[in-house]
């Protein structure tokens, strides 16, 4: 079956619950995926990005469907410091609206009133998450007026992600996932045609990436034990979407 030509899906009064944007995104390839959303949604879309080991590939298609979406960089201030010196590579290479957030206590601070959250297992992990990740996020969809939100998540990365849609409602975000069904065979193929910088990182055994505290590489295969110890994979900001604290 052809796909649909994605001016006449707009025009033609496309369906934009969650269900009828994932029927409509679902044949399409990923850069169609970007350029029916920005065409139905434009100035409200935002997408995210943390600068991972594969974060190049939805920047670029970014870059070359959708280069006027703003793109939400948190730095939580305990990240790699191999992360801010990709992130400086990959912002010279494509051309990013970037928006950079921060959490409104400093690292320093957290670890003042509070120490090392992150060792005081999953109700620790999930408060760091929310102060560090999820605050931000909600500031920055708030101050960019974006209620459609793009990310790179995909179903093979963790099983945590395996039933996602392409598009579903969380609160009052409209969240899509226009590489959420790449195979890992597909990515690495896209860094390849595309001559993108890998991560400094993806070459000493790390398979997932974000703060140096709560992120290690791969031992034995188990992909969901390289995160705060194995007791979550999720980073903070792609909780389920019954979370109280979950994005606005």
């Amino acid at each position: 079956m052809p796909a649909p030509d994605l001016a006449s899906a707009v025009k033609s009064g496309l369906d934009t619950s969650p269900d009828g944007l994932s029927a409509a995104l679902s044949p399409l390839r990923a850069g169609e995926r970007l350029r029916l959303l920005y065409e139905q949604f434009g100035d409200r879309l935002v997408a995210s990005t943390s600068f991972g080991l594969q974060a190049a590939v939805m920047l670029h298609l970014i870059h070359e469907n959708a280069p006027k979406v703003p793109v939400v960089f948190i730095d939580t201030g305990f990240l790699f410091p191999e992360t801010y010196q990709y992130m400086e590579q990959l912002c010279s290479k494509l051309n990013l609206d970037l928006r950079i957030y921060q959490p409104t206590i400093s690292a320093a601070r957290i670890q003042a009133l509070w120490g090392n959250l992150w060792e005081n297992g999953r109700e620790g992990a999930e408060r760091y998450g929310v102060i560090t990740k999820i605050e931000p996020m909600n500031r920055a969809l708030r101050e960019t007026g974006g209620d459609v939100w793009l990310s790179g998540l995909r179903r093979s990365q963790s099983k945590t992600r395996v039933d996602r849609p392409l598009v579903e409602q969380q609160k009052k975000t409209l969240k899509a996932y226009p590489i959420l069904d790449w195979a890992d065979a597909q990515v690495d193929l896209y860094f390849h045609q595309h001559d993108l910088p890998r991560h400094p990182l993806a070459s000493k055994g790390y398979v997932t990436m974000g703060d140096w505290h709560s992120t290690r590489p791969v031992e034995d295969g188990d992909v969901e034990g390289t995160r705060f110890n194995g007791e979550k994979f999720e980073c903070g900001l792609h909780l389920d979407s019954g979370t109280p604290d979950f994005q606005i």
